[in-house]
């Protein structure tokens, strides 16, 4: 797959496409940590599968000039310190929910920003709109490179009751995933904790979380129709979708060669399908898992999810265009993109 002149300079590739690796150029072994269940090539959570795939792709379109390395389940580094080693050059790549870096750089949060993204559509159309390019533009001064596109629709796993409507959320305490959910969830009249998608079983399974919003795929990968009564999906309709990339380290990406820069970003392209349809097939799985462990599951309609994106509009959008001038910037252009 040939990388647009466009696409090349936003990812700082300043050289023709076509490259010839030199007879003494040494081997480049990449180093992939995620915080989800490993698995195999063809088998387990998808985040994890594709993740093994880029690995084989590139290091036969390189002919064995680069290789990478899996670490899942947050065996390498902590999942919250991924992001920020990758800024500093410490780690190689991640793939990684885009929000959990929303502390340190609150323009991330437009990742999980509740409302805004309603369809895969809308979501993977933001790479060739100008909301992708300036937000890739942003990633990219701050020393992170996406190489994958993945949106992920949202779902809530609760342990008593559903959390369905916005009502259903006063008094419980819920895991939202991202600063703004947070904000939709408190308006909403319930309390909030923060912590990785990895760390929500052991905390439903204390009662320190009666809920928990996830995507479809960590729903079951984290197992936690265990613990749940009630599940909402994503199957249908969402009120939230999440951007979750396979993402690099800038300063990794700039020492690789013209060649290796190519292979990374089109093998990067080419697995967005991929991700988009084992996102939509988990979207349906997840319902059937929770059913067959005797969980009641719920489905929104239109008015429920836009009760919560107008909670979603008053509360978190307001917040995050008020952080400073490049969040008012990439949410106006966000909201242009769902037009």
């Amino acid at each position: 797959m040939k990388v647009s002149r466009r696409q090349a300079l936003a990812l700082g590739i300043a050289a023709p496409a076509l490259f010839r690796l030199g007879p003494a150029h040494a081997a480049t072994a990449l180093k992939i940590s995620h915080q989800f269940p490993g698995g195999t090539p063809s088998e387990g959570d998808f985040r994890d599968r594709l993740c093994r795939r880029f690995a084989a792709l590139i290091q036969e379109r390189s002919k064995g000039a680069m290789s990478a390395e899996i670490y899942p389940g947050s065996s390498l580094m902590k999942t919250n310190a991924q992001f920020s080693a990758m800024r500093k050059g410490a780690l190689d790549m991640s793939l990684i929910p885009i929000s959990y870096a929303g502390g340190d750089l609150p323009e991330l949060n437009i990742g999980l920003m509740p409302g805004l993204v309603t369809g895969y559509d809308e979501g993977l159309g933001w790479k060739n709109k100008p909301i992708g390019q300036e937000f890739s533009k942003f990633l990219a001064a701050k020393g992170v490179v996406i190489v994958t596109w993945i949106w992920q629709a949202g779902g809530a796993a609760s342990r008593a009751r559903p959390l369905v409507e916005v009502a259903d959320a006063k008094g419980m305490k819920i895991r939202g995933g991202s600063r703004e959910m947070d904000l939709v969830l408190q308006a909403a009249g319930a309390s909030v904790l923060s912590l990785p998608s990895n760390e929500l079983y052991a905390a439903m399974q204390t009662g320190a979380c009666d809920a928990a919003l996830t995507s479809s795929t960590s729903l079951t990968s984290f197992r936690l129709e265990e613990l749940a009564k009630h599940l909402t999906t994503g199957r249908a309709k969402s009120y939230w979708f999440m951007l979750e990339p396979l993402v690099m380290s800038k300063a990794v990406f700039d020492r690789l060669s013209n060649e290796e820069r190519e292979i990374i970003v089109s093998v990067g392209a080419e697995l967005e399908e991929f991700g988009r349809a084992a996102a939509v097939e988990d979207d349906v799985r997840v319902a059937k898992v929770y059913q067959a462990a005797g969980a009641t599951v719920h489905d929104l309609d239109a008015k429920l999810v836009t009760a919560w994106r107008d909670l979603a509009r008053d509360t978190a959008w307001k917040d995050y265009a008020n952080k400073n001038e490049n969040c008012a910037r990439l949410i106006k252009l966000a909201m242009e993109a769902g037009s």
